[in-house]
């Protein structure tokens, strides 16, 4: 099969691999789709961060090289020898984070922050392929309902989904600070779950647009120096949203939503930076609560419920869809490049295409 490995910063290859022949608890999945994460780019452009390179992971007992690809959905191809509940042909959503469900976490259901944590195609082989052989709790089944096409948003979607719920503030007034994909997606979901207010926030005023139509209520263009903060706080009277999502991993946008967050309220971290400054003065004076959210856990039942049965459509952050042999030029190079891309999926098939639906690109360069 093909696949797409990492072997250094900038160094992915397209590569004939042996098809994995899946162990007695896992299955085999033939990939339908696999979405680039910025996780994914983080690796390709200056990594290892996550990728294990001198011992194996305790999980997968990987080491670099390794295929990428976390966001994956497919058909299951072949069962392991232990596997009585899929069949042959069954559609599959994957989440893909490992579990050793024997440590303290496991054991308190917070399996999303196992000691083992880590996730296929970044500690382990994944979904940048033809085929990938995952350990069953990872696959979801199906209803005939949820597009593949959809099910490989599922683990995006499930990102915003549990920062969301780590918020606890469903029905207030929330900022959203950085839109790309998951900022989107935190959008889209906090519309669904009854937040009054949604302020989206970005630089770039295509991906605005987007928010509006997923379901903000009020938009801020960050870009020329503009301050964000301030004009939060002028769209709720002075008062400051109840939570903020940092969803960018910056200095800048953290000072946002700590500007933009009233008395009392909370900031939720969701992006990754290595280091970030505090006025622990405000903080406290304000009473502000500052909250990290990583992962997810038993979001996939919920994201295929609002997809089978309530018609949510998470396809709206699609922007393009190649094919595997043209994921370093079309995908990660082009998501570097900032030329309008925000979620690129990748189709292994033979005949996949460097285009997404017309609908979604009309939509995304609105």
């Amino acid at each position: 099969m093909k696949a797409a490995v990492w072997h250094g910063a900038r160094d992915v290859r397209i590569a004939e691999t042996d098809v994995p022949t899946p162990g007695p608890d896992e299955v085999l999945i033939r990939v339908a789709y696999c979405g680039i994460c910025g996780s994914d780019l983080h690796e390709y452009a200056n990594g290892p961060h996550a990728i294990p390179t001198t011992a194996p992971h305790p999980a997968s007992g990987v080491t670099a090289p390794l295929i990428l690809g976390h966001e994956f959905c497919g058909t299951v191809a072949a069962l392991g020898s232990s596997v009585a509940d899929l069949a042959v042909g069954d559609p599959v959503a994957i989440e893909p984070n490992y579990r050793c469900g024997t440590c303290p976490r496991c054991q308190a259901g917070d399996y999303h922050i196992c000691r083992h944590f880590g996730f296929a195609g970044l500690m382990g082989h994944g979904g940048l392929a033809e085929y990938a052989a995952v350990p069953r709790y990872m696959a979801h089944s199906l209803p005939a309902a949820v597009p593949l096409e959809q099910a490989a948003l599922f683990e995006p979607a499930s990102v915003a989904l549990h920062a969301l719920r780590r918020a606890e503030s469903p029905r207030g007034s929330l900022a959203v600070v950085g839109l790309g994909p998951i900022g989107l997606l935190t959008v889209l979901l906090a519309a669904r779950r009854g937040a009054t207010r949604i302020i989206a926030v970005d630089v770039a005023p295509a991906r605005l647009e987007i928010a509006a139509r997923l379901g903000a209520t009020d938009l801020v263009d960050a870009s020329g120096g503009a301050d964000a903060a301030a004009a939060v706080r002028g769209l709720t009277g002075g008062e400051g949203v109840d939570v903020a999502f940092e969803v960018v991993g910056s200095q800048a946008a953290l000072d946002t939503c700590l500007g933009a967050t009233r008395r009392g309220g909370r900031v939720v971290l969701v992006g990754l930076a290595q280091q970030v400054r505090l006025d622990a003065f405000a903080l406290v004076n304000n009473e502000q609560s500052i909250i990290s959210s990583v992962g997810y856990r038993d979001t996939y039942p919920e994201l295929i419920r609002l997809v089978a049965d309530e018609g949510v459509d998470l396809r709206p952050v699609v922007t393009s869809t190649v094919a595997l042999k043209d994921v370093v030029d079309q995908g990660f190079e082009a998501l570097l490049g900032g030329g309008g891309q925000i979620k690129v999926l990748v189709d292994p098939a033979p005949e996949a295409v460097a285009t997404a639906p017309a609908t979604h690109r009309a939509e995304a360069a609105r």
